[in-house]
């Protein structure tokens, strides 16, 4: 006969949606990821019409300098556990960026020191977590390790789960699916969807040498405004009596 003494059926954590890992996914061919991570995140944004840019209060934690671009891993937590953090590491290849679903809470840290050095150790490209990192001191002297986050705290994370690997997640107000690309940079953050990537590389490619020549004439002063006014005029707002 049940005593009602134990934790009540709720409590438990179910194997399944919410609690999962897909070892493996579908990863765009590197040479690719290499040509959309030479361009400026502001170049790629408007390129896909600047509706594929994360929240900009995730920013840089480490040295801003620092590029980060590689394919998606993606880890959704419960807000303050890092357990799915942690099987990343065996799960992410080298060159993979982690990205961090903690639901943009600003309660404990889902990363620090410790697992900034082992993903390093793993080839790991770098982390953006929507949600907080501590430990910055130790993060910032490894030197070379790309963190963006919402913020930092010195509150460590629990480690019970539950958790997803390798599932969609939505990070910086953006669907990011495992495989995606993402770039990051001191403007901030692009996301682009790995079915996507081969389009974008070539129309930025081709609108290369357009821009520079452009960006020459204006450095040089040879600009004209001409098409304010005509804009403008074509919404009525100058040259009516």
């Amino acid at each position: 006969m049940a005593t009602g003494s134990g934790p009540p059926a709720s409590a438990e954590l179910t194997p399944g949606i919410g609690f999962r890992i897909a070892e493996k996914i579908e990863r765009p061919p590197r040479d690719l990821v290499d040509a959309v991570g030479a361009f400026p995140t502001p170049d790629i944004s408007d390129l896909m019409n600047r509706l594929y840019a994360m929240n900009s209060d995730i920013r840089p934690y480490s040295d801003p300098s620092l590029r980060l671009v590689g394919p998606a891993c993606t880890v959704k937590v419960f807000p303050g556990d890092n357990l799915m953090v942690h099987k990343a590491l065996d799960l992410a290849q080298p060159g993979d960026v982690v990205v961090v679903d903690a639901a943009s809470s600003t309660m404990n840290a889902v990363l620090g020191d410790t697992i900034c050095m082992k993903s390093r150790h793993r080839g790991i490209a770098g982390y953006v977590i929507d949600g907080l990192v501590r430990d910055l001191p130790a993060v910032h002297a490894l030197g070379d390790f790309p963190v963006f986050a919402r913020g930092v705290t010195p509150i460590g994370p629990l480690h019970r789960g539950p958790g997803e690997v390798n599932y969609p997640v939505s990070v910086g107000g953006i669907v990011v699916n495992p495989g995606d690309v993402i770039v990051a940079d001191e403007s901030g953050i692009v996301v682009v969807p790995r079915e996507s990537l081969a389009d974008i590389v070539a129309t930025l490619q081709s609108k290369a040498a357009g821009q520079e020549a452009y960006m020459d004439e204006v450095r040089a002063g040879r600009f004209s405004n001409a098409w304010v006014d005509e804009l403008l005029t074509r919404n009525g707002v100058i040259g009516q009596p």
